[in-house]
């Protein structure tokens, strides 16, 4: 087990993100509606993740603001006490490789992990603990208090958006999951669990078992390892605190709420107890998400609140979402790090994996693996979308073993040289994230495997040899003449299958698709074997959003056709006249009278030297 440091608190870790050069202080007056989002999404996309910034004067609030606190590698590693995520996979690896002891059962050869988490059980403690220093019941609840924000314009209200959401199940098992709330009024909020998701599980156990109501309690501002744990994808029944003390290498210390039969974390800065009604729902949102789109408003359970607890002069930790790279991406880049051994547990041929930014997490997956037989690449797609929250994938693109799958270059060229039009290209339908909008029915729709694994004795699959192209005159002049194509793009001359990507002006359904298929007219050569479609808003020369559009809005039974060997991909917006039949949701923008306002007084933030270089995109290598 390696040796890590333990921060205690949220306050321990912004002591130490300041002492580092890794958090400034804002002292100018700004607003939780939207103003706060404007700087923080700025300085999120530059260069490295910019600074943890703690907002002191908030507008109609006494307590100050903690945001993009997670928003960077190094404040990232930093949180779980190590310096590189790959130390906590080797500890987990150690583990699973170290035969349980026999007398543990089955159970245990089965997850080992739960062996090692078992030696860090949180621990209730019976003293007063800081998050009750302030105990506020029955008419001095008043989430109105609390500088919640509304992040985007066209957000239903304001939202609490890192909040660890505690409930048990009826035989007491204990979940840990960030949902949002809605603040609906000083003592109410939504309760935005998706239908996977294991508080909804427990919401359901609960309403099949006839009861009235179901005890919530959520802590917000607690340590570091706490927070991510809670975020982190665990199998069903593995309680969150549990792996922040195997992070921490120390328990958890809990203590006991006090209208509810409910623990928290002891150090938490605020923690609002209460309860669900279950025969309660309200409409809750929209809201704008990590994918870049608002999720729309829908019917959800409403938390009553019974009590507000926190400790002097608290801190309110947020975190804002929308289009990559934001805060969650660094979260997100420790999980698919820290959770790589129990993949290759499940699935011994996988050698590494990455979840690029611009798949949002869950709409796309790159896996290279040790090839050994024919349909090789076939079997881990299957396996994969039977896995866990790999469920949810709506792309999984496999390339060999040496293929370096972080280096975005190399696999853009692994797949445009390897790509097989008939073979290569697995359409299926299965489980999709609640958040996916593309497909025309929520919950589940179609996927898209991809093999680019070289080729075994007894596959089908052909693989093109490499054109001696510079040039592509035709399509180029093609797509000039053409009045519906805005811009175009080549991004990779120099394969077997050379991609075009051309920004369309859609003045009627199915332009998306027929716009390509005229601007292929030019190709003479017959060079371009995949056209990629965008809207005519996007520049087709930003690979990274272009890719974004692709991975969001890409349905792959109704958006990929093959035709005459070549392949046409729409990713523009869909409507109902073109088969998507549910409301299209608007992409994040932020008003331009909030823009301007941060203008200017952009000089007075003193952020002037975090913001001056912009993030790298999809093309960009990442680090790991």
């Amino acid at each position: 087990m390696t040796d890590r440091f333990c921060f205690e608190s949220l306050r321990d870790f912004i002591a130490y993100l300041e002492g580092a050069g890794e958090l400034v202080r804002i002292k100018e007056l700004v607003s939780p509606m939207l103003e706060i989002t404007e700087i923080t999404d700025r300085v999120s996309k530059s260069l490295g993740g910019g600074k943890a910034l703690f907002f002191e004067n908030v507008e109609g609030s006494s307590i100050p603001v903690l945001i993009n606190t997670f928003g960077s590698q190094r404040r990232m590693t930093a949180a779980l006490g190590v310096e590189n995520f790959n130390e906590i996979a080797h500890d987990i690896d150690s583990l699973i490789h170290t035969k349980p002891p026999e007398n543990l059962g089955e159970k245990l050869a089965v997850l080992p992990m739960l062996y090692r988490l078992s030696k860090f059980p949180p621990k209730i403690i019976n003293q007063p603990p800081p998050c009750q220093d302030v105990v506020l019941t029955n008419e001095d609840v008043d989430l109105t208090k609390l500088p919640v924000l509304k992040c985007w314009p066209e957000d239903g209200g304001r939202f609490i958006t890192l909040p660890l959401v505690v409930t048990k199940s009826l035989t007491g098992v204990r979940n840990v999951g960030v949902y949002r709330l809605q603040v609906f009024n000083a003592r109410t909020t939504g309760m935005h669990w998706h239908v996977h998701k294991d508080g909804a599980s427990n919401f359901d156990e609960h309403r099949s078992a006839g009861l009235e109501k179901m005890e919530v309690a959520v802590a917000i501002g607690c340590d570091p390892a706490t927070v991510y744990s809670a975020t982190a994808p665990l199998p069903h029944g593995v309680d969150e605190f549990s792996l922040s003390g195997f992070i921490r290498n120390k328990p958890v210390e809990l203590s006991k709420c006090i209208t509810v039969d409910l623990e928290v974390p002891a150090t938490s800065e605020i923690v609002l107890e209460g309860y669900i009604n279950i025969k309660e729902r309200r409409i809750e949102g929209p809201f704008g998400d990590h994918t870049g789109y608002y999720s729309l408003a829908d019917n959800y359970p409403v938390f009553h609140v019974t009590a507000i607890t926190h400790r002097k002069d608290p801190i309110y930790l947020s975190t804002i979402v929308g289009k990559p790279p934001m805060e969650d991406c660094y979260m997100g880049k420790a999980t698919e790090r820290i959770f790589l051994p129990l993949l290759k547990l499940m699935h011994p041929e996988i050698v590494d994996y990455d979840l690029p930014w611009e798949g949002v997490f869950h709409n796309c997956v790159i896996v290279s693996i040790k090839k050994r037989f024919p349909a090789h690449a076939k079997k881990i797609m299957s396996a994969l979308w039977g896995t866990g929250q790999m469920s949810f994938a709506k792309m999984i693109l496999l390339v060999d073993e040496n293929v370096n799958v972080h280096d975005y270059n190399n696999v853009a060229r692994e797949l445009l040289n390897r790509l097989d039009m008939g073979d290569g290209l697995v359409i299926t339908q299965g489980v999709l994230d609640v958040l996916d909008h593309s497909s025309p029915n929520p919950l589940f729709g179609a996927k898209i495997g991809i093999d680019a694994t070289t080729p075994l004795q007894g596959e089908e699959r052909s693989i093109k040899e490499t054109p001696d192209l510079e040039a592509f005159p035709s399509f180029e002049a093609r797509c000039i003449e053409l009045p519906e194509v805005i811009d175009y793009s080549i991004p990779l001359k120099d394969v077997a299958n050379p991609l075009a990507i051309i920004s369309v002006n859609k003045t009627r359904p199915g332009d998306g698709k027929e716009v390509a298929k005229k601007a292929i007219e030019g190709d003479t050569e017959g060079s371009i074997a995949v056209i990629l479609s965008i809207d005519g808003s996007i520049d087709p020369k930003d690979n990274s959003i272009a890719l974004w559009k692709f991975f969001n809005n890409v349905d792959p039974a109704r958006d990929i056709v093959l035709e005459s060997g070549r392949l046409f991909v729409d990713a523009t917006a869909k409507s109902a006249e073109e088969g998507h039949h549910r409301e299209w949701p608007d992409e994040l923008m932020m008003s331009n009278e909030i823009i301007t306002l941060v203008n200017n007084k952009w000089d007075k933030i003193g952020l002037e030297d975090v913001t001056n270089k912009q993030a790298d995109g999809f093309s960009t290598k990442k680090d790991n």
